[in-house]
């Protein structure tokens, strides 16, 4: 079995981790830990035009960032005996993970849920709502309000 795990550096994407390692497995799946980095877009007046290098910058500073998540996330699997990657990728999270989830064959693909509605959703757009409608496998979304027993 293979299963695709979104994370960032949230409670949220802890909780779905945390789900993640509390489940019996079948012997001999995988767990690919993906992190999305947003490509840097800035903006500009007439006064101040940024450098094409700082977005770079930026850009590599937030990869930085998403490496130490991935591989905190890994390193905590692997505490549990699961076999584990780590990957960071460029792009939107929503796009990024249903593109991981279908090159790596996944059978699952675990998000958990900020539990945004209303207009902040409709603001902030909801990773967990686009991949349910367009992950080429089953998906579980971890609220991390909910306890299991």
């Amino acid at each position: 079995m293979k299963i695709v795990v979104g994370v960032d550096d949230s409670p949220h994407s802890e909780a779905a981790l945390e789900f993640v390692k509390r489940i019996a497995w079948p012997g001999r799946t995988e767990v690919v830990v993906v992190s999305a980095v947003q490509p840097t877009v800035l903006l500009y007046t007439e006064v101040f035009v940024p450098a094409p290098a700082m977005a770079e910058r930026v850009t590599d500073e937030q990869r930085a960032a998403h490496q130490e998540v991935v591989s905190r996330a890994e390193r905590s699997l692997r505490e549990y005996g699961m076999k584990t990657t780590a990957r960071v990728v460029l792009g939107d999270p929503r796009e990024a993970l249903v593109d991981v989830a279908r090159r790596e064959h996944a059978d699952l693909l675990v998000v958990g849920s900020h539990g945004r509605s209303g207009l902040t959703k409709l603001l902030m757009g909801s990773v967990a709502s686009h991949v349910v409608t367009h992950a080429p496998c089953n998906v579980l979304v971890v609220r991390p309000d909910v306890r299991v027993a």
